[in-house]
């Protein structure tokens, strides 16, 4: 078992829900979001409730397979921890995300707005983890 954080694995799981809190805020891209998956503030209000659970366990989960990565690569400073989140996101959520165009034709814009989101949360989850021992 590797020498895990859990205090720093749950504050980067805080800073992917800030993340996207913020990016899917009425001043930043929640309109072009909601306009692209057709979600409605009514159906986002009646959803809210288990749309955070499943937020709050993926962000844990994510955290916590990212800080296994850092770890285990043995990454203490920042910007390596940055680039290993910058790795993960390209490796497994942009291609993950970039097949659904491919296979559910959905909107590079949605899948951009998406990616962004993750980017961002990434890197700084990775900043974290690595400094943060």
């Amino acid at each position: 078992m590797l020498p895990i954080n859990w205090l720093a694995v749950l504050v980067a799981a805080i800073i992917r829900m800030a993340v996207g809190f913020a990016w899917y805020s009425p001043p930043l891209l929640l309109k072009p979001w909601q306009a692209l998956t057709g979600v409605t503030p009514e159906t986002m209000k009646a959803g809210l409730g288990k749309a955070m659970v499943v937020d709050v366990i993926a962000s844990l989960i994510m955290s916590f397979a990212l800080a296994n990565i850092i770890v285990g690569a043995n990454i203490t400073d920042w910007l390596n921890g940055a680039l290993a989140g910058f790795w993960v996101w390209l490796g497994f959520m942009a291609t993950l995300l970039v097949s659904l165009w491919g296979y559910e034709n959905r909107s590079l814009k949605l899948i951009a707005i998406n990616l962004g989101n993750n980017l961002i949360a990434l890197l700084l989850m990775g900043a974290l983890l690595a400094v943060w021992r």
